[in-house]
């Protein structure tokens, strides 16, 4: 009898006991479940894992298909990059905010705007009013990042910044500021995060119809791989498809579809795949299921390492590597006891690090009642700290590996995955199906499935459908001063007065001409944002050539 065959009559005569104490001492409900509905077996042991081959599947850290990992020692030689999201009001404010998180141990920028700058709108658009400096910081002009970035040297820290539509702009500007703080674009290292397919599926902020935004995104590649080499030209994000309600396949799934499509347009364009794939980045959202979410980044690790060595014919090993980064489940937070949330966010911020994360961002207790305070703030960054420095979770790499119940997941994760990208090829693509609304639907359905089961309390969320307790109104909340879009406003119109308007004008007649033609956009736009062009003066060129786009979903 062989090990396996022997450990199935186990199994088998083990079953049978259980089955009869559960006639007297029966388990706390008939079936469980993952986060994301999937079945959680009663245990889990080699037998599901027949048919596997330990190193074609699972491997070694640092080595295809990277399933343990993208470094042969990940944290052991140094910790993930601790980022804080932040930005609201002016520049002056997040600059002070950045500062502080700097001085507590932050090891990363990480850049939110408000509303207008992400949709293209100066502040003093008729359209931003109310919206200016409320979930991020106003950005109209490089003489707002130059305040934002005061003082900060940006060549001794990494900036990830949370744009999409005119991710070009924002990125040119940063150019811009780190010239004048005598710092070369080759000197740079962040992220932009530039993914547009996600903001039709799952979040809104477009500008452009498909076909220009993506040209927009290739066009970052050609000039990233040259002029700014060791910048991330894109962070596919998974993270707002999983706040949209979809489940954790689908997360992995719609993410790395979304990747496929811009691999494709950057190889029609005429890139070597070499050239721009390993600056491309992920960005996933780390939920309550520990176990689920760690086997969710080894599964999406494997499947990148497949899709490029296998579809794209990708020679290098960084081409091949799926780098990430994680934030906690914003969407996770109560407004009931919020101080749950930081065991919410310890659990997410754990399963992260478990799963291999490049960075890290851990959100605050109160930020499903308000921007975050420096106050708790800083207890979020203290989390990740705790973890790298007392949890022991950072001294061994992929920890969990070989555990039956983790690689198991991992392994249908990335069965059902792959079922998912098996559907979208067959729609015609990543554009296709969200046009045709596939995406859309599914997102929509798992985010009803959810909502269902917290109502009937099938799903507890502690504090909200379990355990609740009379609470007195929060106290202490961080408001933005109203008083925002006025001031942005009045620095719009001293800015128009002072500088050189026949450079703008120039400038903004130079984007026009290149946007009717196939020139790569980032110089023209570079010179625009030198000659303090304004974020909306930029866009508004754009969207003259581009059109905007319009929501059409046809099921």
């Amino acid at each position: 009898m062989s090990g396996n065959e022997k450990l199935k009559a186990e199994l088998a005569r083990w079953s049978a006991g259980v089955e009869k104490s559960l006639a007297k001492h029966p388990e706390r409900r008939e079936r469980f479940v993952t986060g994301s509905k999937a079945p959680v077996e009663r245990l889990y042991t080699p037998v599901d894992l027949e048919g596997r081959d330990h190193l074609e599947d699972i491997g070694l850290p640092g080595e295809y298909p990277f399933t343990r990992g993208v470094q042969s020692t990940m944290y052991r030689g140094r910790f993930w990059t601790m980022r804080q999201y932040a930005g609201f009001a002016t520049a002056e404010e997040s600059n002070k905010r950045y500062k502080y998180l700097l001085e507590q141990g932050q090891t990363g920028l990480s850049v939110a705007f408000d509303l207008p700058t992400q949709i293209g709108y100066d502040s003093d658009h008729p359209l931003s009013a109310g919206e200016v400096g409320k979930v991020g910081v106003a950005i109209d002009s490089l003489a707002d990042m130059e305040i934002l970035f005061d003082g900060i040297p940006l060549d001794k820290v990494s900036t990830s910044m949370t744009i999409n539509a005119p991710a070009a702009v924002l990125l040119a500007m940063y150019i811009a500021v780190a010239e004048k703080q005598g710092v070369t674009p080759d000197k740079l290292n962040g992220t932009i995060q530039n993914d547009i397919l996600k903001e039709y599926v799952a979040r809104g902020t477009y500008i452009f119809p498909p076909e220009p935004s993506m040209r927009l995104i290739t066009d970052i590649f050609a000039y990233c791989s040259k002029e700014v080499p060791a910048w991330n030209t894109i962070s596919i994000s998974g993270y707002h498809i999983r706040e949209a309600g979809s489940t954790a396949v689908q997360e992995v799934a719609f993410t790395l579809a979304d990747g496929i499509a811009y691999v494709e347009a950057a190889i029609k364009a005429g890139l070597d795949v070499d050239e721009f794939a390993p600056r491309l980045s992920f960005f996933f959202n780390a939920h309550n299921d520990l176990f689920e979410e760690v086997a969710k980044f080894r599964a999406a690790r494997r499947l990148w390492a497949k899709v490029m060595k296998e579809r794209f014919g990708a020679k290098s090993p960084k081409s091949w590597m799926l780098r990430f980064h994680t934030q906690t489940g914003g969407s996770t937070l109560t407004a009931q006891q919020p101080d749950n949330n930081v065991v919410r966010v310890a659990v997410q911020a754990l399963a992260a690090v478990l799963g291999g994360t490049q960075s890290l961002h851990t959100n605050s207790r109160d930020e499903a009642l308000a921007l975050p305070t420096e106050e708790s703030v800083r207890i979020a960054l203290r989390t990740q700290q705790i973890i790298a420095n007392e949890s022991g979770a950072a001294e061994t790499v992929d920890p969990l590996a070989g555990s039956y119940y983790v690689e198991s997941l991992t392994n249908r994760i990335e069965d059902e995955a792959w079922n998912y990208i098996r559907k979208i090829d067959s729609l015609g693509g990543a554009v296709k199906a969200i046009e045709h609304g596939f995406v859309q639907q599914e997102i929509q359905d798992a985010a009803y499935a959810y909502q269902m089961d917290v109502e009937s309390g099938e799903r507890v969320v502690v504090g909200l459908n379990k355990f609740q307790v009379k609470e007195a109104a929060p106290e202490g909340l961080l408001r933005v001063d109203p008083s925002v879009g006025a001031s942005q406003a009045a620095k719009l119109e001293a800015l128009r007065a002072k500088r050189d308007s026949a450079r703008v004008e120039a400038a903004l007649a130079s984007l026009k001409a290149a946007s009717k033609s196939d020139a790569n956009l980032m110089p023209p736009i570079v010179e625009a944002v030198k000659a303090y062009a304004t974020l909306g003066e930029i866009c508004d060129v754009l969207r003259a050539t581009f059109g905007e786009y319009q929501q059409k979903v046809t099921i």
